[in-house]
């Protein structure tokens, strides 16, 4: 069948003139039946996306509904002419409707696509490239070969590619004259690369023949519903628009039904300009949103002209904003600068280039960096799409936009990320209770988005020591969060039923005590009370068998906090209690089991020892205290135990006055005699210097203890001693090395100025290295 009378109009996705052309050309043909590039299941969703409340930039979203989560996006800003010519469809009463590949097959070839190129298959796949022409073909025997866009430019005397296309097709509002010159330019575009992708055969060559002949079967259809030929408009991207003009091999039924698919779903979601620009990665974008929003608007108000000064203009305004003032003959200058530019390449308006040449030269005084993130703001924008209510959304989506209304945060669904400081107390000068505990409901909301992996929030460091009533966080809305949201739609109908899950998914595959006192910790900031208890249970069937003092004390430590601070979430955690109490008795049986350790090991057994000194502390009256200390002692006493390990017990017992002055001063006589090894006396030594120094400061029999010691050893027993006793000093801050350069040059007999310069002045770099040397020395051979 021949397309006689069928009007075929090529256009760029992103082409404020292509959508204006496109308007004037629906004005003149006045059809009853347009047809736009975009997935054919996706057509119920014009008349959303044509709402007066709907605001560009959005996108369909199509997502498989089986695991593994594949999505496709087909993105639209107001300038899109595929959008405009549906609006024009919608407000003329004439039928409108997408016509490519539905979403179900789409999603496969897209993937295969990207499998062809030797990509992953990633989980996001951008929609259809609408650009006029296809990839840029390269000769791949001439490795160095500029591609064809690059030489177009180059022949045109442009900068680059998008400054051509600018000054030839965006500046063309001649009618007549854009549809015919862009159509002529793609058809040899495509005679280029289809030649090539034809001889090899690539994957890229059959991707867009299916395509072609699937929407040359949707044209049939329509006249075959009865629209007049004359009286259809097919709006697609300019590559295809002369493959859609011959309707002789529409795809069969047979060929319909080979076609791959997967089940997927279709929703709207709000998009950003960020994400629209070619800068984010989006083959089919432009590098400048914004810029071409604007350009639009001049187009529609019969301004174009206008356009370099509206764009100066913003650029020293918000300049002005930030602190550096530009006057206004500055801006006149600039546009003057650009003028001139723009006649070097023969008249005509200036492109964008042009004008961040001017911008630079007269508002940045030559200085890119002077100007750039206002370039940058006015170019790109920062603008991000709105959809009225329930429009077209999943019921996670739905219950999402009702949280953030009923939380008074959707002003924060914006692309600027924005701090926001909860106080989770109760605030008691207001007299709802919705709004005494609006910051604890916000937090039980971020928290269980960041479980979801949804990262519209951040958490970042209160800056409140020991205030578990305070969070930061950094909140931030982009496209990829509202992929994210839909996807985890699979999970649950709501946020709260779908985080509830896969909590309940990470309880089902915990095998450690740490891992799931964390998850208990989760369960908790989320707010659900359920999971847990659920959580509880997990932990306390890991902790039977469980000897692993490290992970036991991590697991008391994280269900310390949570009993002490419970009340701050409203919720109660005594039935965490008797758990706490199990598990810190296990980490006391196994304390002395656990310091057969070696040296390296040492390190996590000492944040063990302190977390559950912490545990004690703060639950003396819930925790078996005097078993504690009981095991500490013993601990202390043991020669054939880590040695680092023993000193740091001797230190939490001194620092808790379970031990006399006089057992002190016995157990250091003891460990640091003259014939005790290094690694013994010095390892010692260095774990009972982890707590508690200025005790030991003053204890001067310590330090005479110390000096007798050292100058007792054998040269190659201080030279090992030396390892431990600079790592021991290396924590001490410069006061109290100070302090004891005072002790020791008292008893050197040297001064006490000297001495401290000494232990506090920078290695010189042969004493660096010789230490340093020490460090990697293999002490075994001794």
């Amino acid at each position: 069948m021949n397309a006689a009378g069928i009007h075929v109009f090529g256009v760029r996705h992103l082409s404020p003139a292509g959508a204006k052309h496109v308007l004037d050309f629906l004005d003149k043909i006045n059809p009853t039946a347009v047809l736009i590039e975009g997935p054919s299941d996706a057509s119920g969703e014009l008349r959303h996306l044509t709402q007066a409340t709907t605001k560009p930039p959005v996108a369909i979203l199509a997502f498989t509904e089986e695991l593994p989560v594949r999505t496709v996006l087909w993105p639209f800003a107001v300038y899109s002419p595929e959008y405009q010519a549906m609006r024009w469809a919608q407000k003329h009463g004439a039928y409108a409707a997408f016509i490519d590949l539905p979403s179900s097959t789409a999603v496969c070839m897209q993937e295969l696509r990207h499998s062809s190129d030797g990509e992953a298959g990633g989980k996001e796949l951008e929609g259809e490239d609408h650009n006029s022409g296809p990839a840029e073909p390269m000769d791949e025997s001439r490795p160095d070969e500029k591609s064809v866009y690059e030489r177009i430019a180059e022949l045109a005397g442009e900068y680059d590619y998008d400054m051509y296309w600018e000054r030839s097709y965006e500046h063309n509002l001649s009618e007549g004259s854009y549809q015919q010159s862009i159509s002529a330019f793609s058809m040899q575009m495509r005679e280029l690369s289809e030649e090539k992708e034809r001889r090899e055969d690539t994957v890229e060559y059959a991707y867009n023949a299916v395509r072609e002949s699937y929407m040359r079967r949707q044209i049939v259809e329509a006249i075959a519903a009865g629209h007049d030929p004359e009286r259809i408009v097919v709006v697609c991207g300019a590559y295809h628009a002369s493959a859609l003009s011959d309707l002789s091999s529409p795809m069969s039924d047979e060929e319909l039904n080979q076609l791959p698919s997967r089940i997927t779903k279709l929703t709207l979601m709000p998009y950003s300009y960020y994400k629209l620009s070619s800068i984010s990665g989006y083959g089919a974008g432009n590098i400048a949103p914004h810029y071409f929003e604007m350009m639009w608007e001049r187009m529609q108000e019969g301004s174009l002209a206008e356009l370099p000064h509206h764009y100066l203009s913003m650029v020293a305004g918000s300049m002005r904003k930030n602190g550096t003032h530009r006057s206004t003959a500055e801006v006149i200058e600039a546009v003057r600068l650009a003028e001139s530019l723009a006649a070097l390449h023969g008249g005509g308006l200036p492109t964008l280039r042009d004008l961040r040449d001017a911008a630079q030269t007269l508002l940045g005084r030559g200085e890119l960096s002077v100007v750039a993130e206002e370039l940058a703001r006015v170019e790109i924008g920062t603008a991000i799409g709105e959809l009225a209510e329930g429009v077209s959304q999943t019921p996670i989506q739905d219950d999402l936009n009702r949280q953030l209304k009923r939380l008074k945060l959707e002003k924060y669904k914006s692309v600027v990320a924005n701090d926001l400081i909860l106080d989770l107390r109760e605030n008691r000068r207001v007299t709802s209770k919705e709004s005494a505990f609006l910051d604890l409901n916000r937090s039980f909301l971020f928290h269980r988005l960041k479980l979801l992996g949804i990262d519209f929030v951040k958490a970042r460091p209160s800056g409140q020591e020991q205030g578990a009533w305070a969070e930061h966080w950094v909140v931030k809305w982009t496209p990829e969060v509202e992929i994210q949201v839909v996807e985890s739609t699979l999970l649950g109908e709501t946020v709260e039923v779908a985080a509830a899950y896969m909590l309940q998914q990470k309880l089902a595959g915990c095998s450690s005590i740490d891992e799931a006192s964390s998850l208990i910790r989760i369960a908790y900031e989320c707010g659900m009370i359920h999971q847990m208890e659920a959580g509880r249970q997990t932990l306390q069937k890991l902790a039977v068998d469980s000897r692993d003092v490290v992970q036991i004390a991590a697991a008391s430590r994280e269900l310390s906090v949570l009993i002490r601070y419970g009340g701050i979430r409203r919720m109660d955690t005594k039935p965490l209690v008797p758990l706490l109490q199990q598990l810190f008795m296990r980490a006391c049986l196994f304390l002395l089991d656990g310091s057969q350790c070696s040296d390296e090991v040492s390190g996590s057994m000492i944040t063990a020892m302190n977390e559950l000194n912490s545990v004690a502390l703060e639950h003396a009256e819930q925790v078996d205290e005097e078993l504690w200390l009981q095991e500490l002692e013993h601990l202390s006493e043991r020669d054939d135990l880590n040695a680092r390990l023993s000193g740091y017990a001797c230190a939490v017992l001194m620092e808790r006055n379970a031990i006399s002055a006089q057992q002190c001063a016995e157990e250091v006589s003891r460990r640091l005699s003259p014939g005790i090894p290094a690694d013994l006396g010095a390892g010692w030594f260095e774990g009972l210097s982890m707590r508690n120094r200025y005790a030991l400061l003053s204890r001067l029999s310590l330090w005479e203890q110390l000096n007798e010691y050292i100058q007792s050893l054998e040269d190659d027993e201080f030279t090992r001693a030396l390892v431990f006793l600079r790592r021991a000093f290396s924590s001490f801050s410069t006061k109290e090395k100070t302090m004891i350069a005072e002790l020791l040059g008292e008893l050197w007999g040297v001064n006490a100025e000297q001495a401290a310069e000494i232990l506090t002045g920078d290695l010189k770099e042969e004493e660096a290295k010789m230490i340093d040397d020490l460090n990697d020395f293999d002490f075994e051979d001794f």
